[in-house]
C-alpha cells in the first residue's frame, strides 16, 4: 500500500462537503494538496483552517480553466491525483425539466470537469503516472422520480470514466469512479449550507475514506468503480 505523504492532489468543490473532507483527510496523512471553489472568500477561509492551497475556479468557465490547472501545478510543483469532486443538481419531472436546466448541470458536472481533466492529463502522459478520480453517485447506476437532469449528468461521467480509463491505462493512468448514496452535505442547498449528520446517513468523511484508500492502492493495481452505500438508511 502506497503513502500518500508528499503526493500532490488538485480536488474540485473543495470548500465543503466531501471535498474539503477529503482533502483535510490527505492532509493529515501528509499530501499537498490545492483545492477548488467558486466562492472566493469561503475557499481562502478553509484553505487556511486545513492547510490547503486555494484556486479559485468555477469549472463551468471553461476558458479559465487552463490557467487555473497550470496555477495549481506550479503552486504544487506537479499533480500526481485529479479528484472531480465539484457538482452541482437540478430536479424536475419529465413535464416540467426545461433545456437550460440540462445546460446548466452540465456545464459543470460534464463540460466543464472534461476540459480540466483533458488539462491535467497533459501532465499526467509526459510524467507517465497519475489517478483521476471522478466523484459520481447512486444516481449515476439507477434512476428515480424528478432525477432525469441529474441522473443524466451522472450517467454520462460514468461512460466518460469507462473511455478516459480504455485511453489512458497505457500510460500508466488510472481513472477511477465513486459512487457515493446519499451524503449529509450542503449539495442543492441554494444556501450551500451543510446539513446537520443523520445517525444513518452517510457523512462526507465514509466518502472521503474510501477515496484516501482507492489513491493508496499501489500504483499496479486500482478500483475501476467503487459504490458506497449507507448500511441502514431507513
Amino acid at each position: 500500500m502506497e503513502n500518500v505523504s508528499g503526493k500532490k492532489v488538485l480536488i474540485t468543490g473543495g470548500s465543503s462537503g466531501i471535498g474539503k473532507a477529503t482533502a483535510k483527510m490527505l492532509i493529515q496523512h501528509g499530501a499537498i494538496v490545492s483545492i477548488t471553489g467558486r466562492d472566493k472568500e469561503k475557499l481562502e477561509n478553509v484553505a487556511s483552517e486545513i492547510n490547503a492551497i486555494p484556486i479559485h475556479l468555477d469549472v463551468s468557465k471553461y476558458n479559465s480553466i487552463a490557467v487555473k490547472v497550470l496555477d495549481a501545478f506550479h503552486s504544487m510543483k506537479g499533480i500526481d491525483v485529479l479528484i472531480n469532486n465539484a457538482g452541482i443538481g437540478e430536479f424536475a419531472r419529465l413535464e416540467d425539466v426545461k433545456i437550460s436546466q440540462f445546460e446548466k448541470i452540465f456545464s459543470t458536472n460534464v463540460f466543464g470537469l472534461t476540459m480540466l481533466t483533458q488539462e491535467v492529463a497533459k501532465f499526467f502522459k509526459t510524467q507517465q503516472h497519475g489517478s483521476i478520480i471522478n466523484i459520481g453517485s447512486s444516481a449515476a447506476t439507477a434512476g428515480f422520480p424528478s432525477g432525469s437532469v441529474y441522473c443524466a449528468s451522472k450517467f454520462a461521467l460514468r461512460g466518460l470514466t469507462e473511455c478516459w480509463r480504455h485511453e489512458l491505462r497505457r500510460e500508466n493512468i488510472r481513472v477511477m469512479l465513486i459512487n457515493p448514496s446519499e451524503v449529509t452535505t450542503a449539495f442543492n442547498n441554494k444556501k450551500r449550507l451543510e446539513r446537520d449528520n443523520e445517525p444513518k446517513k452517510l457523512t462526507p468523511d465514509e466518502i472521503a475514506h474510501a477515496i484516501v484508500s482507492a489513491i493508496r492502492m499501489d500504483d499496479r493495481g486500482f478500483i475501476p468503480e467503487l459504490n458506497v452505500w449507507a448500511t441502514n438508511p431507513f
